[in-house]
């Protein structure tokens, strides 16, 4: 009997190093290497897909400012809806790694109490060039993740500055 004592309260003073819950902070450092690790990710299938497909026009593109997390999620939620075109199925990869994305980013404006808009909806445009809106889209997608990982030091900073409700990226 004594030896189960000494069990349980060895096991009571070890416990709390074992099973304490994961901070506001761990979370916050575990959403942001998700998000970056995800965009990397992406960036790589974006390359192996290039390499499967003929030789892509020059394109210039604007990529959009990122305001914050809300900003983010809404551009990567219309980012992945261009990618659910009928005419962009080699996309598949691309467009779930997006979406995983646009998840962990709700999640962190949550963690850090940011107001998120609703996903937005997918709307029906006009293709028709599919090659065209094909490597537009692809373009976009590697622009605005290269960009976010440009900006992911200001993401971390402002994260974890308590007094700033909203994440903000300049």
């Amino acid at each position: 009997m004594r030896i189960l004592l000494d069990f349980v309260l060895v096991s009571l003073a070890v416990a709390p190093w074992y099973t304490s819950l994961p901070t506001k902070g761990d979370s916050i450092r575990s959403s942001i290497n998700s998000i970056t690790n995800i965009a990397q990710i992406t960036l790589v299938h974006i390359k192996t897909l290039r390499t499967k497909l003929p030789v892509a026009p020059h394109l210039v593109l604007i990529t959009p400012s990122i305001e914050g997390l809300t900003s983010i999620s809404r551009d990567l939620g219309l980012l992945e809806n261009e990618l659910q075109s009928p005419f962009t199925e080699l996309f598949s990869q691309i467009q779930a790694d997006v979406s995983s994305m646009e998840g962990r980013v709700r999640g962190l404006a949550m963690t850090v109490d940011c107001a998120i808009q609703p996903r937005p909806k997918g709307e029906a445009t006009d293709h028709s060039f599919p090659d065209s809106h094909l490597y537009v889209t692809l373009t976009k997608v590697q622009l605005y993740l290269e960009y976010i990982l440009l900006n992911m030091d200001k993401l971390k900073s402002l994260a974890f500055d308590n007094k700033t409700p909203t994440v903000h990226l300049h």
